[in-house]
């Protein structure tokens, strides 16, 4: 019966490590193309008693991380700067730094999944769960604690006798042969296995809708969905009005905060004094925070020269002798409710930033500003030359 079926190959079985890289090592000298070694656990130096080329994987993994980096990179391109350009916390359009972290997540997601899929399908076959070599006592022990090598009879140079006599050479437990195994079929287009997949969708479908939309509405099952707390937007019993809502109690404020006292005031009698000096960390401070949110409209010396490209009206410049003669507190209320089309900073801004941007708005005007006598006091101090 066994020699009417067609042999896959001749296998050996070795109970030492060191006996299985001999064995592999006089294969691949030999000249044989067609075989492998199974073993329970990696090996050391089985690759090159193999003669193993390197694995050419790793160049999938490249390219798709590649396209993976070029494609995060394209998309933020097209949609911050063609579809929809807009500066954003003083950024310009292209902003390459913004772009890193999604490129680099592409870059790993492109690379991992296509490394894993090129293992399975391209190097490994899969979906292929018919191999020979699976159920056979040759696999069983190769995976418990034997070490294994298989000469495929597809190989070339394969003699049966000469390969059972190479292979016996070597001092294994045990040789044998392995025979393909009988194609069995299952046809799936019959009638009971249709009907079983009809009944499955059928009684899935039922399950699924009187689970979502019966059950989940019956005691016990809805105290989820009725739970005894009022929703935003929703009426209560609890109040007259019905509202589940409250306002807070007038005058109420957060604990340890003090509201700006001139909310809602375009042009209050009196401002707040600067409570801040222009130290170097807050010069510092406040020009981090001028750059990001004034200078996409102000420019970034204050001149009024937008960098939106026309997207907004282009607000007037800080050096005028209107602006310069604000008081401290008037630039920063105008920073915390806004003026005209600028909006309110005030969530965006801390306190402590909104005084520190106007100490560097301080700088920026006397640095364009500056009178004859404090530029020869300047001087002066320190020994510049004029010219320069």
């Amino acid at each position: 019966m066994n020699n009417e079926r067609k042999i896959y190959g001749v296998a050996a079985l070795f109970t030492k490590p060191d006996d299985i890289i001999n064995a592999a090592s006089k294969v691949a000298n030999d000249g044989y193309s067609k075989w492998d070694v199974n073993t329970p656990y990696p090996l050391h130096g089985m690759d090159n008693a193999m003669k193993l080329k390197p694995s050419k994987i790793g160049f999938i993994t490249l390219f798709m991380g590649l396209c993976g980096a070029a494609s995060a990179l394209m998309l933020a391109y097209f949609t911050n700067s063609i579809d929809f350009p807009l500066v954003i916390g003083g950024k310009q359009f292209f902003a390459l730094p913004a772009y890193i972290p999604i490129a680099f997540e592409l870059t790993v997601l492109f690379a991992t999944v296509s490394t894993v899929v090129a293992m399975l399908i391209i190097f490994f076959k899969f979906p292929a769960n018919n191999h020979v070599l699976h159920d056979t006592p040759y696999m069983k022990k190769v995976s418990l604690d034997r070490y294994g090598i298989v000469i495929e009879s597809a190989d070339p140079k394969f003699e049966q006798s000469k390969v059972e006599e190479l292979l016996r050479s070597f001092g294994p437990e045990s040789v044998e042969i392995i025979y393909h195994k009988e194609e069995v079929k299952f046809p799936i287009f019959e009638p009971k296995f249709i009907s079983f997949l009809i009944l499955t969708a059928i009684v899935v479908s039922a399950g699924t809708y009187i689970t979502l939309n019966k059950l989940m509405f019956m005691v016990p099952f809805n105290w989820m969905m009725y739970q005894d707390k009022v929703m935003p937007q929703s009426r209560t019993e609890l109040f007259e009005d019905e509202r589940g809502m409250r306002q807070p109690v007038e005058g109420t404020v957060a604990k340890g905060f003090i509201p700006y006292t001139y909310i809602g005031i375009d042009e209050p009698q009196e401002y707040l004094s600067n409570p801040l000096l222009p130290s170097i960390d807050n010069l510092k401070l406040g020009e981090k925070k001028y750059l990001t949110y004034c200078s996409p409209c102000h420019g970034n010396f204050g001149d009024g020269d937008s960098r939106l490209k026309g997207q907004f009206p282009n607000p007037p410049t800080i050096h005028s002798q209107r602006i310069r003669s604000f008081d401290d507190g008037r630039l920063y209320h105008i920073i915390t409710i806004g003026k005209n089309i600028m909006p309110s900073y005030a969530a965006q801004i801390s306190r402590e930033e909104r005084w520190a941007i106007v100490n560097y708005i301080r700088v920026l005007q006397k640095a364009k500003n500056a009178t004859t006598s404090e530029l020869e006091m300047i001087i002066k101090e320190t020994g510049t030359n004029v010219a320069n």
